[in-house]
């Protein structure tokens, strides 16, 4: 063999243990495993080096605060229980505020809080005030879009708008104040009724005693209306919980009693009476009756009144005036508030009685219907806005205080009260006691005169 074809014969052997080696694999099964682990540990090291620069990034530019909805509990407390949970979580977070707000005042029968047999009244707790945090991908560089900006601008006005921690703290003191006295008062009037009238809750509604109470079913409201205690404002409220109006101050005074669209419960079957009564928040507003009486006296007789001089006034002046002239029997007008009561007291009163002065322990039927919430007319506007805030009525939507019939007239005070019943003798104020005893009885009203027995 020459030397030529020995090289040539030695390079093909070479070239075919190369072609060999390269279709066999290139290790074992350890060798794929170390490959595995070696890859594994380095994705690590760089997930923890990628997080020390995302870190840095957001310290040097934080992020986006984003809302955060309120959680609301799946049980509903005792509008008492969901003051008392708020009030303690308020004090546990706020340890280092300064001490002080309102003591907490209750109707003179509240040493303390005592169980009612009608039941509580269910309420939602107040709006929580808006938390925010920091959106974990805003170290990233993503646009901040136009939704971004609401929500910054949202955050930003909750921060400045929140009230501070001294604020807050009032806010709830005042909160379980009211609440508290509910309690009170349900309590109270649960007493008067178990002495006065016993087994009225077992008796059967008739639609007569629903006659002056209104339906509000979005909200699952029942409201009796009693007038001269804030009845004109509170059917401007009903008509924009149901949807009739938007704003209670384009709401004329005659739209409110005439055209409110709102409906009675007596208009109801017994089937949905009973449902309501049963399942709806029950209203009732008072007002100290003597200055009811003469607040309902100062508007129908005092002022030019189409209905009331002719239907009322004339047959008043005609049995209890002596020598009247014929211009007061035709007109009706000009008649005295002593006039006046003697027609009230008088068993055989020339006229029948009148929602705007009859006892509201008959027009609503309190001991009966078992009323959740009792507010008064001597605190209308705070204790209006609580039973609106408890039933979670739109938070723009507040009680109005303004006066809109015979708006130049000084509105109906205990010092205004206590001029006109100066013109009876003792005897007439007592008989007008009387005839208002069970509303001063059940709703804790004192004795406007200390003579009276």
């Amino acid at each position: 063999m020459s030397l030529a074809e020995f090289r040539l014969q030695d390079s093909q052997c070479v070239r075919r243990r190369w072609l060999s080696a390269a279709m066999k694999p290139p290790c074992s099964l350890s060798c794929y495993l170390w490959f595995l682990l070696l890859l594994g540990a380095g994705s690590l090291l760089l997930l923890a080096h990628l997080q020390d620069l995302t870190e840095t990034v957001q310290q040097q530019s934080p992020g986006a605060n984003v809302l955060v909805a309120p959680r609301w509990p799946v049980e509903k407390l005792s509008l008492l229980q969901v003051v008392k949970q708020q009030s303690s979580t308020a004090a546990a977070h706020r340890q280092r505020a300064p001490p002080g707000g309102l003591d907490v005042v209750m109707d003179s029968t509240a040493a303390d809080v005592l169980r009612s047999d009608t039941p509580p009244l269910e309420l939602r707790p107040p709006h929580s005030s808006l938390s925010v945090f920091s959106d974990a991908s805003a170290g990233s560089k993503q646009p901040v879009t136009k939704r971004h900006r609401k929500l910054l601008l949202k955050s930003s006005f909750a921060a400045s708008s929140a009230p501070s921690g001294g604020e807050e703290e009032q806010q709830q003191k005042q909160q379980l104040m009211l609440a508290r006295t509910q309690e009170s008062r349900r309590r109270l009037l649960s007493e008067v009724c178990a002495r006065y009238r016993p087994g009225v809750t077992k008796w059967p509604v008739s639609k007569r005693q629903v006659s002056r109470v209104y339906v509000e079913d979005r909200y699952r409201l029942l409201y009796c209306e009693v007038p001269k205690a804030g009845c004109s404002n509170w059917k401007r409220v009903l008509m924009v919980l149901g949807g009739s109006a938007t704003s209670t101050q384009d709401i004329p005074h005659d739209v409110a009693h005439y055209a409110n669209h709102l409906r009675r419960l007596e208009s109801y079957d017994r089937t949905g009476i009973v449902k309501r009564l049963r399942s709806y928040t029950k209203v009732l507003f008072v007002r100290d009756p003597f200055e009811r009486l003469v607040s309902a006296f100062r508007d129908k007789f005092e002022s030019p009144n189409s209905y009331y001089h002719p239907v009322f006034g004339r047959p008043i002046i005609s049995r209890y005036r002596t020598n009247a002239t014929r211009t007061a029997l035709r007109t009706g007008a000009g008649v005295t508030f002593r006039e006046f009561v003697r027609y009230l007291l008088d068993v055989n009163r020339p006229v029948g009685m009148d929602i705007h002065w009859e006892p509201v322990s008959q027009l609503c039927s309190p001991c009966l219907l078992g009323y959740n919430f009792i507010g008064k007319f001597e605190n209308l506007e705070e204790e209006a806005n609580f039973l609106l805030q408890s039933v979670s009525a739109p938070q723009n939507l507040t009680f109005p205080d303004f006066k809109d019939r015979n708006p130049l007239a000084e509105r109906t005070s205990s010092e205004i009260t206590q001029k006109y019943f100066s013109q009876l003798n003792s005897t007439e104020r007592q008989k007008a006691f009387d005839f208002y005893y069970m509303d001063y009885l059940m709703f804790n009203y004192p004795k406007p005169f200390k003579d009276l027995h």
